[in-house]
């Protein structure tokens, strides 16, 4: 009830002197005003401000600024009312949704973490490697990094799903349809970069570091460091495989062309180079050359899909 009068009030006394206020209090659910859309023109009574955003710099990336600050009507969703109450509610249920995943998947993996750190074991299994535990409870709390890293990557479909769920309402109907390939094409480059770094980068590079001590001293790791390098490589390299979707992103928004992206090539190759030295935990040039060619070839990948993305503009 006092969340009723409140919110009526703050309507009564505003109303007629400041509508964009108005507007912030009593969300329109397609809005999501405060964290889609608080730019955009969504009626008649907003169209005599103009629009809500001047924006100042090269004339071509101005214009897709503006055009998706402030899209044609046509492209905007259907309207109707959702009290800021009602948002709050659905955002707590949709992160309650999430983080209940996250924790079930994180549970379960604890579980079987033993048989998951055999699974990680296996790139260097066939070499001879030894794994100590250095300090008391060491193996232990390598176990519960392993399950925490191992379910929230299971988890992350559900929250992607989550996240998506809450924000689709407020998009145009062009975003909608750009939203789903997005998501799934960033979910799959992302398994195919951690199943990458599993099969390839990651027995390259301890296979280099077995066979650079070969003969000169005993292969005895630490548990807990052994698998810090693994995680993390598998990690960055998940991460890495992302260009393509920033890629498609940013040429669906009009920012950058095809074009633009295949005359700098050159720097995209030391580009890649400096970021598989970064990304990887490991000093040797082979990994490094490794994530670099993979990085190299998932660029030409995505500015060969904004080529197609363009093409199907121009034909449309």
């Amino acid at each position: 009830m006092l969340q009723q009068r409140l919110a009526s009030a703050a309507g009564a006394s505003c109303s007629g002197r400041c509508p964009s206020l108005v507007r912030s209090i009593r969300l329109a659910k397609p809005r999501r005003a405060a964290v889609l859309q608080p730019l955009r023109a969504t009626n008649d009574d907003d169209d005599r401000y103009g629009p809500l955003v001047s924006y100042t710099g090269d004339s071509d990336v101005r214009s897709s600024v503006d055009q998706w600050l402030n899209p044609p009507k046509e492209e905007l969703p259907d309207d109707f009312d959702m009290p800021i109450w009602d948002h709050l509610d659905e955002l707590r249920e949709r992160v309650l949704v999430g983080a209940l995943a996250a924790a079930t998947s994180v549970l379960t993996c604890f579980i079987f973490a033993k048989d998951l750190v055999v699974f990680l074991e296996a790139p260097v299994a066939q070499q001879g490697v030894r794994f100590l535990q250095l300090s008391p409870g060491e193996f232990f709390f390598t176990t519960l990094k392993v399950g925490g890293y191992s379910g929230v990557l299971i988890a992350v479909p559900t929250i992607l799903y989550q996240i998506a769920a809450y924000v689709v309402p407020g998009l145009t109907k062009s975003e909608r349809q750009f939203l789903a390939p997005v998501i799934l094409g960033s979910s799959v480059l992302f398994y195919l970069g951690l199943a990458f770094s599993y099969e390839v980068l990651t027995p390259a590079a301890l296979n280099f570091f077995v066979s650079y001590a070969d003969g000169a001293v005993e292969s005895l790791w630490s548990i807990d460091q052994y698998f810090e390098f693994v995680l993390v490589l598998m990690l960055s390299t998940g991460l890495s495989f992302q260009v393509p979707v920033i890629q498609v992103m940013l040429g669906q928004l009009g920012l950058v062309t095809s074009e633009m992206m295949l005359s700098q090539w050159r720097y995209v190759v030391v580009g890649a180079t400096v970021a598989a030295a970064v990304l990887t935990p490991s000093t040797d040039p082979f990994t490094q050359t490794l994530l670099a060619v993979p990085l190299i070839a998932l660029y030409m990948g995505g500015a060969s899909a904004v080529k197609w993305i363009e093409s199907r503009r121009l034909t449309s």
